[in-house]
């Protein structure tokens, strides 16, 4: 009798775990391969015709007002650096025919920034709002190691900067009953990462802010989209050993494209195919086999950092 309880609890087991196995990997397919098979969603139409961009001039933010450009929709560029914001400006007027603006600001100057932002935006319609703007340690460190500084510019522009661009343009998003916004967290965010531990943090707060503001705004007509990117070959991120396999590393412009892609599909994503896999994979992680194996690749990179510094 207990053995023939003991095989059903068992059995049950293993069709859910199946299941739920056959149904993330419908998920995966679903959204990063059947969109593609169909016309690109008219984003003008469904969100509105400007776009706000953080963090606009590098990496990620730069590729993603890229790709949001090349679908007509004019840009708000923001970033700390005028030269590159004017260049870039030019390079998408002059590319896509849109209108492009600047906003010149260092987020890490904490909350007086914010009403020049508001100011600037006060007249537009924005329709979508990409919260990319974000500081990385220079290499993996102990706590006790990250400078003051450092971690006040974690609290300042990856968690502040993304609550603050929110409470700005939300309001008119749901006055207008439409509206995107796009928090870019990390895959850091999926467990306690050790030596990133602030920064994994700070991530870990933009994916479960999204998560709520989902919750709290859909029914306005709002989709807030928690972005949760692997390692994309920028300059943030100096895992170099893992650059050569451009599958598993893809660069800003591949991973914007396909990002873009998930927008008013997935309320929580990775962005790109192989970094769901990575995804899945750490769902069903254990915690300490996460930390175990964050602990011998942090230690690897940031040996690296340090043999280059000397």
């Amino acid at each position: 009798m207990l053995h023939g309880a003991l095989a059903l609890v068992g059995a049950w087991y293993t069709a859910r775990k199946s299941i739920t196995i056959i149904c993330d990997f419908y998920s995966l397919i679903r959204l990063h391969f059947i969109p593609r098979l169909v016309s690109r969603a008219d984003l003008i139409k469904q969100y509105g015709r400007w776009a706000v961009v953080s963090g606009a001039t590098d990496g990620i933010g730069k590729a993603y007002a890229e790709e949001l450009a090349s679908r007509g929709l004019s840009i708000v560029l923001i970033s700390q650096n005028e030269e590159k914001l004017h260049k870039l400006s030019k390079t998408l007027a002059q590319t896509y025919k849109v209108e492009t603006e600047i906003i010149v600001a260092d987020f890490s100057n904490g909350r007086g920034i914010y009403l020049l932002i508001r100011e600037a935006l006060q007249d537009k319609d924005i329709g979508i709002l990409v919260n990319n703007v974000g500081v990385f340690y220079p290499y993996p460190q102990y706590f006790t190691q990250v400078s003051e500084d450092k971690l006040w510019d974690i609290i300042d522009v990856n968690i502040a900067a993304a609550s603050l661009m929110v409470h700005i343009v939300l309001p008119g998003m749901v006055s207008r009953k439409k509206g995107a916004i796009v928090n870019i967290s990390s895959g850091s965010c999926c467990k306690p990462t050790p030596q990133m531990t602030a920064y994994s943090a700070s991530k870990a707060y933009l994916d479960h802010f999204s998560r709520a503001l989902q919750y709290e705004y859909a029914s306005k007509g709002i989709f807030v989209q928690s972005l949760i990117p692997f390692s994309v070959a920028t300059h943030m991120k100096g895992h170099s050993f893992l650059h050569g396999f451009s599958w598993l590393v893809p660069s800003p412009k591949v991973y914007a494209h396909h990002a873009i892609a998930t927008l008013g599909i997935s309320k929580r994503t990775t962005g790109y195919w192989f970094h769901s896999i990575q995804f899945l994979f750490a769902q069903y992680m254990p915690e300490w086999l996460w930390a175990w194996g964050a602990n011998i690749i942090n230690n690897s990179v940031r040996h690296e950092a340090l043999s280059h510094r000397l």
